[in-house]
């Protein structure tokens, strides 16, 4: 089933076993698509993966959204490609210094901002209280904890 009736590509390191139209780069990925969804890891490897380049590649008439890492997109370049009609629109989840929120970004009308929310559904909800509980009982057990805090 196609998300809305729409055509789905996506951009990978690698091509993976989906019905879905595969670009090797991210660029070409941007010119072909009119929504480009960021859905990555975020780090040294995707830092300001989505680039001036990227954003140009997007076009007047793109919208991106990021529930990806701040990090993933150079938000300098972002907002000004915002502000100059480079893109017609942001939806960001995330952002690069969280929780500071560029004043630039919030005065655009351009953009919707939410406070990440995009893990909010029902079933990661109940994995991210079920990891809590899980915590717990291996403290009392003097087990190894799945997710320490130091």
């Amino acid at each position: 089933i196609q998300a809305f009736n729409c055509d789905v590509s996506y951009h990978s390191r690698n091509k993976k076993d989906v019905s879905y139209k595969y670009f090797s780069k991210l660029e070409d990925l941007a010119e072909h698509v009119d929504t480009l969804c960021v859905i990555t890891p975020g780090g040294n490897e995707t830092k300001h993966l989505v680039n001036n380049k990227v954003l140009k590649k997007l076009g007047k008439k793109g919208v991106i959204i990021n529930i990806a890492r701040g990090s993933v997109i150079d938000q300098i370049a972002l907002i000004d490609a915002l502000k100059t009609g480079v893109i017609s629109g942001a939806g960001l989840d995330v952002f690069d210094n969280e929780p500071n929120v560029p004043e630039d970004l919030m005065k655009l009308n351009n953009v919707v901002l939410l406070p990440h929310v995009g893990s909010a559904t029902v079933e990661t909800r109940y994995e991210m209280g079920k990891m809590v509980y899980d915590n717990i009982v291996a403290f009392f057990k003097n087990e190894q904890l799945l997710s320490p805090v130091n």
